[in-house]
């Protein structure tokens, strides 16, 4: 009964993401959720096999002669259903733990590709800011706005931090999720075993803008990787600040690249008042989107090259 409500339940979930792993930190993960959903599927078992013993064995015959309501507890079945929840804990917990430690390591390089490829993690600097998600890159002097590109089979260091609000960096095809916040800076560990293209987005509820809060994670081939580096030091336009305080006006933006980082004039985990103060520069306030301001108030859409001649003061219309 219980392996058909899990069927029933999940012919309607499509294709399972988080079940679909690309990459070592994304198998580990899901490893070690299918082991916890087939112990869980195991008790619910053995739970609906005792109910159906005790509901045949102990029903009302009419006959009670041999019923004392007065009767003792049994020692024996408390100290059983004492130990079992102890076990039951212990054997998610041991698999849990180590799976923890292991994924605040870098993941290690097949010996097959090792020869191929960079063993040392690529490390990319994420910063979350409503709505938009800027990727900064120190080795190669690269910044990309709402995409990302990866080598496969290279260990990928994210850098996480905010310029706002707190915001929860997720790549589902190629591991869980974790928090960036202003003010200071958390590590994610990520690797791809596949070329292809996958959806990221900020798992953590941060205003009216949230839904689109997303980014694609492009795994390319070493070569191709290298070539698109190569491409953008040469042919992209350098980040100014000016350009870059746009971006921390809340709203959306679209693909953008850079031949240089924000980082040479700013890092948000040191300086988390950074945003406000250049979003006090180009006019914006922060309005409440239930007023009549904030109603009146269009969400600006940055593209490629940014007008940085705009300011953001709201304009009502008469009523």
């Amino acid at each position: 009964m219980a392996l058909a409500m899990v069927g029933l339940v999940l012919t309607g979930c499509g294709n399972l993401t988080v079940l679909d792993p690309q990459g070592p930190v994304a198998e580990q993960q899901s490893d070690l959720i299918m082991l916890s959903i087939w112990f869980m599927i195991f008790i619910v078992l053995v739970v609906f096999v005792l109910l159906t013993v005790m509901l045949v064995k102990y029903r009302d015959r009419g006959n009670n002669d041999n019923y004392d309501p007065s009767i003792e507890g049994s020692h024996k079945l408390e100290i059983i259903w004492t130990i079992v929840p102890i076990i039951i804990v212990t054997i998610l917990s041991i698999p849990t733990v180590t799976t923890i430690y292991s994924l605040e390591e870098a993941p290690e390089v097949s010996e097959v590709n090792a020869e191929d490829i960079q063993v040392e993690p690529l490390v990319i600097h994420a910063t979350s800011v409503n709505w938009k998600w800027i990727f900064s890159y120190p080795e190669e002097n690269i910044e990309t706005v709402n995409y990302v590109n990866i080598p496969v089979d290279r260990p990928v260091l994210f850098k996480l931090t905010s310029a706002d609000s707190m915001a929860s960096f997720w790549v589902p095809h190629l591991g869980g999720q974790k928090y960036s916040m202003a003010g200071m800076e958390t590590e994610l560990y990520l690797m791809s075993h596949n070329t292809g293209t996958f959806n990221g987005r900020n798992s953590n509820f941060t205003g009216e803008g949230f839904a689109e809060h997303r980014f694609v994670v492009n795994a390319l081939t070493a070569r191709d990787y290298d070539a698109w580096v190569e491409e953008v030091q040469t042919e992209a336009p350098p980040l100014s600040e000016e350009e870059y305080a746009h971006l921390m006006v809340p709203g959306h933006a679209e693909e953008m690249t850079f031949s240089s980082t924000h980082l040479e004039f700013v890092n948000h985990a040191d300086d988390p008042t950074y945003s406000l103060e250049k979003r006090a520069e180009l006019g914006y306030e922060a309005l409440n989107p239930h007023s009549r301001e904030g109603k009146a108030y269009e969400m600006p859409t940055l593209s490629q090259p940014i007008d940085t001649t705009r300011t953001y003061e709201v304009e009502l219309d008469d009523e």
